[in-house]
């Protein structure tokens, strides 16, 4: 049997960091701009994100930057890492993408890098992906997450029908670290403070609570993982939800690091949802 043909590496895009911002203490706003950006196709959804690309410290490439000669060429200890970050905003009229970091400290790679990274330096990243919008046919919207989240639904509410009815939760470390977000017909989030409870516990009370609305929802529920699946069960199992009103996932898990969830995700995601489908 002939070998297969190695796939591919989808395209890097270059951009240059155009500037920073610290909006709160905790999250750093990064501003990409400049004609690597005019090719992106972005505007559908409002969870579009995408993957950027770190270098090993110590590992340069050959310029042209190519990820196929990459992945040739190099061991794949020195291939660049991934990280995927939700797109904040798009300005397709100043070519500027503007992506929202947490930031914890030297904790984990992307928001370091985040917290240090100067105007001018150059950027490569894949995508965009993305999946959800919220639907104009819905009757509600459930928007539901933590930091992790806040981008894609901060996003979406930019983006409502006018006259939606929503009900949104963010849970974040205290009130420093609320941000300002401007919704047609002023819907606002319900900011929910995790103080010294475990992540994602004030999310699953909060909408454990929620007296929920007549109708069919458009629901956008991502976060911690152990608090995705709790929302899951509730929204599939107990609500009757069905699968494709709903887009959630656990962005990240609680005691992992990136790559180990990043490793795990799929397998953890399609066998929680076997469960609950069962049981739904």
């Amino acid at each position: 049997m002939a070998d297969r043909p190695a796939r591919k590496a989808p395209k890097a895009h270059e951009a240059k960091v155009v500037r920073t911002e610290r909006i709160t203490p905790h999250m750093v706003r990064v501003v990409l701009g400049g004609e690597g950006l005019a090719a992106l196709e972005l505007g559908r959804y409002t969870d579009h994100y995408i993957k950027l690309l770190f270098a090993p410290e110590g590992v340069s490439y050959p310029e042209p930057f190519d990820m196929d000669r990459i992945r040739e060429e190099l061991p794949r200890e020195q291939w660049p890492a991934t990280r995927a970050y939700t797109v904040r905003q798009w300005d397709p009229a100043h070519l500027e993408l503007t992506v929202d970091f947490v930031v914890h400290g030297d904790e984990g790679l992307a928001g370091p890098w985040a917290a240090r990274v100067q105007a001018g330096e150059t950027v490569r990243f894949l995508g965009p992906g993305g999946a959800y919008a919220p639907s104009p046919a819905a009757h509600w919207h459930l928007l539901a997450g933590d930091e992790s989240a806040l981008p894609a639904i901060a996003a979406s509410l930019e983006r409502m029908p006018a006259g939606a009815v929503v009900h949104a939760f963010v849970e974040v470390a205290g009130p420093e670290e609320e941000q300002k977000i401007v919704s047609p017909d002023g819907v606002e989030i319900t900011w929910l403070h995790r103080g010294d409870r475990a992540p994602g516990e004030a999310l699953v009370a909060a909408v454990t609570a929620l007296e929920f609305p007549e109708g069919e929802v458009c629901a956008f529920v991502h976060g911690e993982a152990a608090c995705v699946k709790e929302l899951r069960r509730q929204l599939r199992v107990e609500r009757g939800i069905p699968r494709e009103q709903l887009s959630i996932s656990g962005y990240w898990r609680l005691g992992q690091t990136d790559e180990a969830w990043r490793a795990a995700k799929r397998e953890w995601n399609d066998q929680v949802e076997r469960e609950q489908e069962s049981a739904a």
